[in-house]
């Protein structure tokens, strides 16, 4: 496994990860249990997959972990983002870093089926450089990502504020623990039990003991369940991964609307992200999301990511069409 400067990356045993989990203990760290363990070997499946085959001339192909593999739906839209701005990254030099992107879901994509990358050098300037990818399926375009990379320079700072109060994420059920504690499965049975490369804890939501927040959105805890490498495009790419998990959730909630309602269908139609400071996965991050317009069958929502030291590193906006029979 290669990161995009073409230095190796070690994809580490549970043993080997040891030293490196010092760091990790009385922060919520997970051991490597049965549930531990398939969620550290669906991470690496994760990492292996971000890692796009190069065919040449800024094409590649991209593969599918099994988790995603298995879903009775359409491939999951985040696996296109994160594989998309990962392949992108592969064509620009290290020392710049995604500052935006902006993609659009053209098709549903065949969760077994290959992903073709095509990626066109826009623009390469002093400071800043432009991408344009295409991704298809059988000589099909299915997805289509714009991106651009800036070199580290310094300006002015000002931010949005993280939210105050909010429960630490060692003090929140994991995922799996907390849906075990429901009396009902707030989505189907894929999706709820599907094998996630990344340690969620929900603050609020609609199945949370504590409901949605204050704007009728989701805020959650997120964090890989072992150690990253120092890619800071990897972490980019992994963060893209993970910001469709649940964002267009919240176009649902002043509806009154959940997963598997009868006649409820969802497609996402479009997504854009914003990278304001560097940041690491494998730290814990904050996910504050809230609808912001629902009409002619299509929700807006937008989303915030802080650190845990209270930076604001990204913001992140998806459109959905909605329709409920």
């Amino acid at each position: 496994l290669y990161g995009y400067s073409g230095s190796p990356i070690r994809v580490m045993s549970c043993d080997a990860l040891e030293w490196r989990d010092r760091r990790w203990r009385g922060r919520g760290a997970i051991g490597c249990g049965t549930v531990a363990g398939v969620s550290r070997a669906t991470q690496r499946e994760l990492l292996v997959s971000l890692d796009v085959l190069s065919t040449g001339d800024d094409t590649f192909i991209g593969s599918v972990p099994s988790a995603e593999r298995e879903s009775p739906w359409n491939l999951y839209g985040g696996h296109l983002l994160g594989q998309s701005l990962a392949a992108i990254c592969r064509t620009v030099d290290a020392a710049q870093f995604p500052h935006s992107f902006h993609a659009y879901f053209l098709r549903a994509a065949d969760a077994t089926a290959q992903l073709d990358y095509r990626v066109t050098r826009t623009r390469d300037g002093r400071s800043f450089s432009h991408r344009h990818l295409t991704a298809s399926q059988v000589d099909r375009p299915v997805f289509e990502m714009i991106a651009s990379f800036q070199r580290p320079e310094e300006g002015r700072l000002y931010q949005q504020q993280m939210p105050g109060d909010v429960p630490d994420p060692e003090d929140l059920l994991g995922l799996p623990e907390l849906v075990a504690s429901l009396d009902k499965e707030p989505f189907d049975s894929f999706w709820t039990h599907r094998s996630r490369p990344i340690d969620l804890r929900y603050v609020n939501a609609h199945f949370t003991p504590s409901g949605p927040t204050e704007n009728n959105g989701i805020r959650k805890w997120m964090r890989t369940f072992e150690p990253m490498p120092d890619s800071p495009h990897l972490h980019a790419a992994v963060l893209a991964y993970v910001a469709d998990e649940s964002i267009s959730d919240n176009v649902l909630i002043p509806h009154d609307v959940q997963w598997g309602d009868e006649g409820l269908a969802v497609a996402s139609l479009d997504h854009a992200m914003w990278f304001h400071q560097p940041f690491r996965v494998d730290d814990w991050l904050l996910i504050d999301q809230e609808p912001v317009a629902t009409a002619g069958a299509r929700g807006l929502s937008l989303g915030r990511v802080w650190d845990r030291s209270g930076r604001l590193v990204a913001t992140m906006a998806q459109e959905a069409v909605i329709r409920l029979d």
